[in-house]
């Protein structure tokens, strides 16, 4: 496993898996969604209530797992051990929440609010299998923000679908899942994401 928080390959590994990989992971969604569900709701401050709930679902959360690898505790910002994640999801999910309530507290669009409550019941619900099974993050994340992206800009946002195909092949191209914990990663977390996205804005 990498190490460090720059694409690195391991022996015989693809370079474009691990660039993918890398460069199409959660946080990069996370940060999409935020910057673009922001403008579409509210141009410039909606992209700053974005930002806020950005610190709290990517940014939090990151620095968290890099602190965990300088002290030894997993091997890269991916968290390949399903003990290891189970630890990390329950701090990002505290973290989320935290996020949640301060949107809320501080008046920010009922969309924003949306968006980052669909990313904690995204969350909770991988948090729900990764004990039994390892369900790719990854698929989950990406499949799910593609949906709220569609639901916010309309049918034409479905076109970014080939990356989390392309997402999804990394992860196995990889070794880091099988094809059927990235299916049903992408189905869980487009599912679930778009469910909450719609019920709550």
């Amino acid at each position: 496993m990498t190490t460090a928080m720059t694409p690195t390959t391991r022996t015989g590994e693809s370079r474009a898996a691990r660039l993918i990989t890398d460069g199409l992971d959660p946080k990069t969604w996370i940060i999409a969604d935020t910057v673009l569900i922001g403008w579409h709701t509210d141009r410039l401050a909606g992209i700053g209530w974005g930002l806020l709930g950005c610190l709290f679902a990517a940014a939090i959360p990151l620095a968290f797992i890099k602190f965990g690898i300088r002290r030894g505790r997993w091997a890269d910002r991916h968290v390949g051990q399903r003990r290891q994640r189970i630890i990390v999801m329950t701090f990002v999910t505290g973290s989320v929440a935290t996020g949640i309530a301060l949107l809320w507290a501080f008046g920010a669009p009922r969309a924003m609010i949306a968006l980052i409550s669909a990313m904690l019941v995204t969350l909770a619900a991988l948090l729900a299998v990764t004990p039994a099974w390892k369900i790719s993050v990854h698929a989950a994340v990406s499949c799910g923000s593609v949906a709220m992206l569609a639901m916010t800009y309309g049918p034409w946002a479905l076109l970014a679908y080939p990356l989390v195909a392309v997402v999804g092949w990394s992860r196995v191209e990889l070794k880091d899942h099988t094809l059927a914990q990235v299916l049903v990663g992408a189905g869980v977390g487009g599912a679930v994401a778009a469910g909450t996205f719609a019920l709550v804005r």
